[in-house]
C-alpha cells in the first residue's frame, strides 16, 4: 500500500511505499528474470529507488543470522567476514589519513 506524502499544489506528490510493497518489489526483481529499468517501469518507481531497496533488503538478509542450509550459512559468513574487513580497512586508512593532518 502506499501513502501520498505531501499534496502542494504544483509541486511533484511524494509517494511512500511500506514494507510489504518495497519487499514484493524486490521479489518481483529477483524472481522475474527482467532488468531493474523494467521492474521499475512497471512498478512506477525509480530505477535508483528500486536499487537502494534492493541493497537495502540483502543486507538485512545478510545480517539476519544463522540459516537452516549450511551453504546459504556459510555464503552469508564470507559475505558478512568480506564486508567486516572493508569496514576495517577503511577505518585503518581514516586513522593514518587523520594522523597526518594532525602531526603537521
Amino acid at each position: 500500500m502506499s501513502k501520498i506524502k505531501s499534496e502542494v499544489s504544483g509541486v511533484k506528490k511524494r509517494v511512500v511505499h511500506d514494507a510489504a510493497f518495497r519487499r514484493e518489489a524486490v521479489r518481483i526483481l529477483a524472481t522475474g528474470g527482467r532488468s531493474i529499468e523494467e521492474v521499475a517501469v512497471n512498478l512506477g518507481i525509480g530505477r535508483s529507488t528500486l536499487t537502494k531497496w534492493k541493497t537495502k533488503l540483502d543486507r538485512a538478509e545478510l545480517m539476519a543470522g544463522p540459516h537452516d542450509d549450511v551453504e546459504k550459512e556459510l555464503k552469508r559468513l564470507r559475505r558478512e567476514n568480506e564486508l567486516l574487513r572493508a569496514e576495517r580497512d577503511l577505518l585503518k586508512k581514516a586513522t593514518v589519513f587523520f594522523a597526518k593532518e594532525t602531526s603537521r
